[in-house]
């Protein structure tokens, strides 16, 4: 799984993000501003296991994906849910899940989703279709 980002010169620097985290840095160099990204997701994820690989690509577009694919889907999952304002049982109860613990499974990494259903929880959460590639 790999989520798509921006960089882009802005002045002497260069900006990054990844929007669906709604991450963003910046970096003197774009080689800098590609390590200030893993840096920041590694950080934000809390999970100093997560090793983040980011994959340059034309113009100002690239990836991140991780090799551990669970931990960043468990990320990608809680920073959707916080960037929507949901806490833990309001997210469950959108999503049509049985019970708290059996969404924040995802959260913790404990349940791994398919790609279709990682884009139907991120889609239950936003309102807005989501589509994820296995690259």
């Amino acid at each position: 799984m790999r989520l798509a980002g921006k960089v882009f010169k802005r002045g002497r620097y260069w900006a990054i993000e990844v929007p669906i985290l709604g991450v963003v840095t910046q970096g003197r160099t774009k080689k800098e501003a590609f390590e200030m990204i893993a840096d920041a997701i590694v950080s934000l994820a809390n999970n100093p296991e997560l090793e983040v690989d980011v994959h340059p690509g034309t113009g100002e577009a690239f990836t991140v994906g991780s090799k551990d694919s669970a931990a960043l889907a468990a990320f990608l999952v809680r920073r959707v849910r916080e960037k929507e304002g949901l806490s833990l049982s309001a997210a469950a109860k959108r999503l049509g899940a049985s019970s708290r613990d059996a969404y924040a499974r995802y959260e913790q990494g404990k349940s791994v989703p398919s790609l279709k259903k990682l884009a139907d929880l991120i889609e239950g959460m936003t309102g807005k279709d989501f589509v994820l590639s296995e690259a």
